[in-house]
């Protein structure tokens, strides 16, 4: 017989679900529903409306963007010769914040990471380098720049940026980046003028100086360099590579090319510039301790066509790394200061050829005319001091031309016990106007203002060095006596007696001296001049201006002038002023300034040597080699040291 299913029946006392478990469903369910749309909202959400975002962060993860220099522009002469220009490089640098760096309070490096010394060892051994030299270049950088990454080696060869970049992940936080560093195809030539490049600070960026300019970019920070930063200074490039989770390049991606910077072509004239230079040297001797300067303008527009310091410097020691040491012996005087520009920087009196100056404020103030005649018996008494002619000379009854002629002390004594007595600062007035103890307004930066001294001054110094041992006297007449001719506490330099010069040939306009003239592109076409500033005017009567010319041709050009003997062969005509200024202990500091060619001047030069002894012992000669080249003198010219021993 088939066996039938067999199936169980409920129990009587069984009823199904109760409410209270049917109740329990429904909240799970209900809590499971919510949790899966939380989980579904946010999928969605960062699927959909953050997706964008997260890819870039992903992207992130695997793309580096590797900032590429751009090269900066070059610098040429006016004749477009090459002055300053550009070779490639590449640097290491260290990220500093990676591994704690910075300089110690003894002026030490300081690591405050273990993990630097296994990299700094393979540093060594990739650059075979020892790893204090590398410590001791990253230390000179950060004293240098405190807030950038330490730099560990400059000028590397491109077989180590290889072995660096192909082991990356054995050389975590260091930086191997391509650079462009400059270059002085003349050597020394010039070097006062250019300045050097440096990455910008954070300083830098918050004073808004170098608009444009981003973290890691390269600025000029002196000289020209610094001045047309905005047009040398090109825009930085991006190279974007493709590297792994252990920061290995795996393919690189398209970035944006560097742009590079406009050239500056200048007013200067190399073939003046090195005659000038060279004069220097000469004049000098060779020795450190004879410091000098040159400046030569065009009096009609301020354009320099030469301007040079003695001692100079390589100016590529700022290529790379400049050491502490290096940076002191270029400050230091007991090697001449050669860091200092003592063109526009250096401040000295002027001697003698403040004489003309002080001739143009006693002809328009009325004390005295071109005519006038004053007898040089060479000394002259004023209260208790006696004021002398050098070598007690004595000329007799001179006028204007005459006393300019042989530099006649006594004349200008007289003018400045004249202008004293009138009272009112009638020279040191004429002075600033003429541009004497103000900022010439140079493309330059560093210019000093210098000093005109006047009673005033003289007060309030006094006031302010109560109680010391260097407090001066007071203003006496005897003061106005030696500021006349250029003497005592007068503070000027060779660009600003340029100027004050090459207004009395101009007519009475003070000029602007510049060095910049154009910006020009890769190809030489101009893109833009240099506007300069209009030119200041002061009145000065013409007769007045010509009695002065005519002296300081007749002092290089007739019997018994100053400078005869120097240019007794030249075949350009020209007027010029000694000048000498007497510094005990040390030996007499020489000074000229000329006006070329004459009787139409278009050029101005001045020249100082420290310790040079006479005007015409040292500058005139060294002027002469500038003028010889500045109006296209043919053949070699001598240095022809003149005998005259004049004040």
């Amino acid at each position: 017989m088939p066996k039938t299913p067999f199936y169980r029946l409920p129990d009587s006392g069984s009823q199904g679900l109760t409410s209270q478990a049917s109740l329990r469903i429904a909240l799970v369910g209900g809590l499971a529903l919510v949790l899966f749309a939380v989980v579904f909202f946010r999928l969605w959400f960062l699927q959909v409306l953050s997706g964008d975002e997260y890819l870039a962060e992903a992207n992130d993860n695997r793309v580096r963007d590797i900032r590429v220099e751009a090269p900066r522009g070059e610098i040429l002469d006016r004749n477009g010769d090459l002055l300053v220009a550009n070779r490639g490089s590449w640097q290491i640098q260290v990220d500093r914040r990676r591994y704690g760096i910075y300089v110690g309070k003894d002026h030490n490096l300081v690591v405050t990471s273990d993990d630097f010394a296994t990299v700094l060892t393979r540093l060594s051994r990739v650059l075979e380098e020892p790893r204090s030299r590398i410590k001791r270049r990253m230390l000179d950088s950060l004293e240098e720049l405190p807030f950038a990454n330490a730099t560990a080696a400059v000028d590397v060869t491109f077989d180590d940026v290889v072995a660096i970049r192909e082991r990356q992940e054995d050389y975590p936080g260091i930086d191997v980046s391509q650079t462009f560093e400059r270059s002085y195809p003349r050597g020394t030539l010039g070097a006062h003028l250019f300045g050097y490049v440096r990455e910008v600070s954070g300083e830098q960026l918050k004073s808004g100086d170098y608009e444009g300019a981003k973290q890691g970019d390269r600025v000029g920070q002196d000289g020209l360099e610094s001045t047309y930063d905005r047009y040398l200074r090109g825009r930085s490039g991006t190279q974007r590579i493709q590297v792994d989770v252990a920061d290995r390049q795996r393919g690189e991606l398209p970035g944006t090319a560097p742009e590079p910077g406009s050239d500056l072509r200048l007013t200067l004239d190399r073939g003046v510039q090195e005659a000038g230079e060279q004069a220097l040297r000469i004049a000098s001797g060779g020795s450190n301790q004879k410091g000098g300067a040159f400046v030569a303008m065009d009096i009609r527009d301020g354009a320099i066509r030469g301007l040079g310091s003695y001692p100079t410097f390589d100016p590529d020691v700022y290529t790379g790394v400049l050491r502490q040491s290096t940076y002191k012996q270029l400050i230091s005087k007991a090697n001449g200061a050669p860091l200092t520009n003592r063109a526009i920087a250096a401040l000295y009196p002027s001697g003698s050829t403040f004489k003309p100056i002080t001739a143009v404020a006693s002809l328009e103030s009325g004390l005295s005319e071109p005519s006038t005649v004053i007898v040089d018996a060479g000394q002259m008494k004023v209260g208790n001091q006696t004021f002398q002619n050098a070598g007690k000379a004595s000329y007799g009854p001179v006028n204007l031309i005459d006393a300019l002629k042989v530099s006649s002390d006594v004349y200008f004594y007289t003018l400045g016990a004249k202008a004293g007595v009138k009272g009112g600062n009638i020279i040191q007035k004429w002075a600033t106007r003429l541009g004497v103890g103000r900022d010439p307004g140079i493309d330059l930066p560093g210019a000093v203002p210098g000093l005109v001294p006047t009673p005033e001054w003289r007060n309030k110094l006094r006031e302010d060095l109560k109680g010391d041992p260097y407090r001066p006297d007071p203003w006496t007449l005897g003061n106005n006596v030696q500021l006349a001719i250029g003497q005592g506490d007068l503070q000027t330099n060779p660009l600003q007696m340029a100027i004050a010069y090459a207004a009395i040939a101009n007519g009475g306009y003070i000029v602007r001296p510049h060095l910049g003239l154009r910006i020009d592109n890769s190809s030489g076409q101009v893109i833009q001049d240099i506007d300069q500033p209009a030119r200041r005017r002061v009145t000065m009567s013409p007769g007045h201006r010509h009695a002065i010319l005519e002296g300081l041709y007749a002092a290089a050009n007739k019997p018994g002038g100053t400078s005869v003997d120097v240019f007794a062969d030249f075949p350009r005509e020209i007027a010029g002023k000694t000048g000498t200024v007497e510094r005990p202990p040390k030996a007499d500091q020489s000074w000229y300034v000329a006006l070329a060619p004459y009787p139409n001047p278009r050029y101005v030069v001045a020249v100082t040597v420290e310790q040079g002894g006479f005007g015409a012992e040292s500058a005139a000669p060294a002027a002469r080699l500038i003028l010889a080249k500045l109006l296209g003198v043919k053949g070699k010219q001598k240095f022809v040291p003149g005998k005259s021993r004049s004040f």
